[in-house]
């Protein structure tokens, strides 16, 4: 296991600081395309989208995640082009009218860019960042924070949890000596990128692990397919399967879930938050 690149506690975005370790934030996932795997695709309906995303922050979404290009299995990739004229107009709505940040999920640098100019305040790049110069090249710029997921073609690996964990390593580290601050980083794991369902299940297991690594863990689990392997059900029926992986996570000191059942999911993380974090509602009775 590599040292520690150092542990980071707090990350300002939109004038909001978050503070990891007190609680457990939500992602709300808006998806603006025709092929989702979880069937909520929302091309050409800015309205309903827009909708969907204020619905997400009255729910208590911390953050809503824009994305235009499908990442399920056999997915056709789209040009640049059409991701642009996908996502562009419905993250500036998103922006002026959602009152939280917003994340663009893309692995395209000008798509990013023009985001970023759109409104969005993180980048959520799906294959990570090593050797991605234009990408860090705007994350820097613009001071704008960058997620960083640990991906790859096929589910071979040589020992996969310590390949898992080095990738990882490597692509922070990479990143930080390009310039961009440690404050401005978060690690996801890529649960269901690259690997088995065997392998999903170990990343569960061991997020303690990747919490070592000294960054902020996002987990997007929401409706994945291991959780439709173990319970045998389509991605219309894997909302409790999803809320006990939320747990899973949370238990394991998750600090970002990636989740399409907002106000379900919320629930779930003030309650395990109640008892993992100390968590308590403003409300609450001594």
């Amino acid at each position: 296991m590599e040292p520690k690149l150092g542990i980071q506690r707090r990350m300002n975005i939109k004038n909001r600081e978050y503070n990891w370790g007190a609680r457990t934030y939500v992602m709300g996932i808006v998806n603006v395309t025709p092929d989702s795997f979880s069937g909520d695709g929302l091309i050409g309906r800015e309205t309903e989208a827009l909708e969907k995303s204020i619905s997400f922050a009255e729910d208590g979404a911390d953050f809503i995640d824009v994305g235009a290009e499908s990442t399920r299995p056999n997915h056709i990739p789209i040009t640049e082009g059409e991701e642009i004229d996908r996502i562009i107009d419905i993250i500036q709505k998103i922006a002026v009218n959602v009152d939280i940040p917003v994340s663009v999920d893309t692995y395209k640098p000008t798509v990013a860019r023009l985001s970023v100019e759109a409104g969005a305040s993180i980048i959520n790049n799906i294959w990570g960042v090593n050797n991605d110069l234009p990408m860090l090249e705007l994350s820097l710029q613009t001071q704008t924070p960058i997620i960083i997921m640990h991906n790859q073609i096929g589910t071979h690996y040589s020992d996969f949890f310590s390949d898992l964990l080095s990738s990882l390593y490597s692509s922070v580290e990479f990143a930080v000596k390009f310039g961009i601050p440690s404050t401005k980083i978060v690690v996801d794991p890529g649960f269901g990128f690259g690997k088995t369902p065997d392998q999903n299940l170990e990343i569960l297991k061991r997020i303690s692990d990747i919490k070592e690594l000294g960054f902020p863990v996002l987990m997007g689990i929401s409706r994945k397919s291991t959780i439709g392997y173990v319970l045998n059900l389509p991605e219309e029926e894997r909302l409790e399967g999803t809320e006990a992986a939320v747990a899973l996570c949370i238990a394991g000191g998750v600090d970002i879930v990636r989740v399409h059942d907002v106000k379900e999911i919320v629930r779930v993380v003030r309650m395990c938050d109640a008892v993992v974090r100390g968590w308590r509602p403003n409300n609450w009775i001594q």
